[in-house]
């Protein structure tokens, strides 16, 4: 089975010339932990998650004005629309992340997590 049909459409995404500030305050708007970063049409080119973003906030500065693009990973593990599920799984375990953005022609569509794959997993058993 592919992943097309778990995966969460709802995501959420940032620009990369949006502000360090403007990340979190998303990221605790959504309660999530990372966030895809994406250009004017929606391609990935990059990933911010909180704990980078603590790591540059240790160094006093003005980080309510910085830009995303100063923290974000710019090599991103991400699946392919039509990866199947295993394969996604071991991309998760393997890179020790516990999401990553799901992409269809270069474009963010979605968010697939270790607890979607556990969601499908008990509810294919039950």
């Amino acid at each position: 089975m592919d992943i097309k049909s778990i995966i969460k459409s709802e995501s959420h995404t940032i620009k990369s010339n949006d502000t360090i500030d403007k990340a979190l305050e998303l990221m605790g708007k959504f309660k999530v932990n990372g966030m895809p970063v994406v250009d004017d049409e929606n391609n990935l080119v990059g990933m911010v998650v909180k704990a980078d973003i603590y790591r540059f906030m240790i160094s006093p500065g003005h980080y309510d004005t910085c830009p995303v693009e100063w923290v974000m990973s710019k090599s991103v593990i991400f699946a392919e629309v039509n990866d199947d599920l295993l394969v996604a799984a071991k991309k998760l375990r393997e890179n020790d992340i516990i999401s990553m953005p799901v992409i269809e022609n270069g474009k963010v569509i979605g968010i697939i997590s270790i607890e979607d794959l556990l969601d499908y997993f008990i509810g294919k058993e039950a």
